[in-house]
């Protein structure tokens, strides 16, 4: 877009100066017929029809500078547009630039804590297993305990019997 611009711009600008060379030209042609026009007045011999088409011509020279003019001034607005249009598609592109940076620190956040995530889901998967393996041991130890205390019961039981027996 902006290399079209600049082109657009510079072929502007071409044609403002082929039109202000015309212009130049046209005021030139005006002038010189003006200054005709004065010879031909200060010419007792001219006849009213030759000062009618003299004055003619320097009205439609007027006519085309006017014209010129204003074509020029529609060129100038043109190019301020172009150039506004420039200066606020770089600010778009410099916003999109910084919005473009942002993303990517955003997405660099969201993997963080992605990796965080799955960090504590294998934190807690551990926890979990490892909780299962102390309920396990847990039960065991009280079979054991158990065990134990039947054993010790049953061991009284016989002290005691052997006790009274002696």
């Amino acid at each position: 877009d902006r290399d079209t611009d600049k082109k657009r711009i510079e072929e502007l600008l071409e044609e403002n100066m082929v039109l202000e060379i015309a212009q130049k030209q046209s005021m030139n042609e005006s002038a010189h017929l003006g200054w005709e026009l004065e010879q031909l007045s200060k010419s007792t011999d001219l006849a009213d029809s030759e000062k009618s088409f003299v004055f003619e011509l320097n009205e439609c020279a007027s006519s085309r500078i006017l014209k010129l003019e204003k074509d020029n001034q529609s060129l100038q607005n043109t190019i301020q547009e172009l150039r506004d249009a420039s200066l606020t598609s770089r600010e778009s592109s410099l916003k999109f630039v910084e919005l473009e940076k942002e993303n990517q620190q955003l997405s660099k956040k969201i993997e963080k804590l992605q990796n965080q995530i799955e960090k504590e889901k294998q934190s807690n998967q551990d926890l979990e297993t490892l909780s299962e393996e102390l309920i396990k041991d847990k039960e065991q130890l009280q079979v054991v305990m158990e065990t134990l205390k039947a054993d010790k019961d049953r061991q009284i039981q016989d002290l005691k019997q052997e006790n009274d027996h002696l």
